[in-house]
């Protein structure tokens, strides 16, 4: 377990924790307030398969999983979900844009440009929480200011006087 804690990554890393976190709690909770237009019924226009289980339980995991980056506890393995999640959310809504027709199940939303240019508009927030999340799977939380940093040097404090 300590080596899923264990951390040399910058204090500084916890702006990318505090930044990926807190947009993936925003959107997890807005799937659960809202939704029609965040949640389950825009899952539903999308093409996503059994909207009303999905949608709630995409919500609970950015929320559970964004509280967990804001901590720094157990961040790497919060990370996880989270990178499946938004790779997901690309391929569905962001793929189609990209080809410019709908592929497998999912819908080409209607907007004014098809293509990369707008691919890339569109995704950009997208593209920034996965690699975000990609980042914090790699370092971990960082060793100040961290639920992880703190647990682990807590266990080797205990080891060494021993």
């Amino acid at each position: 377990m300590s080596k899923l804690l264990r951390t040399t990554a910058p204090p500084a890393t916890l702006l990318v924790r505090l930044l990926v976190g807190a947009v993936f709690l925003s959107e997890g909770l807005q799937k659960l307030l809202f939704p029609d237009a965040q949640g389950a019924g825009r899952f539903a226009m999308i093409g996503i398969p059994a909207p009303d289980v999905v949608g709630p339980f995409v919500g609970r995991v950015e929320i559970v999983c964004g509280v967990l980056l804001l901590i720094g506890l157990l961040t790497r393995l919060a990370a996880i979900p989270l990178i499946i999640d938004i790779s997901v959310a690309i391929v569905s809504t962001k793929l189609p844009i990209l080809l410019g027709h709908g592929i497998w199940r999912f819908s080409l939303p209607k907007l004014a440009n098809y293509g990369f240019w707008s691919m890339a508009h569109e995704a950009r927030t997208d593209f920034c929480m996965l690699v975000g999340s990609l980042f914090l799977l790699i370092v971990g939380a960082g060793k100040k200011w961290s639920v992880d940093a703190r647990l682990t040097n807590e266990r080797v404090e205990s080891i060494a006087k021993y």
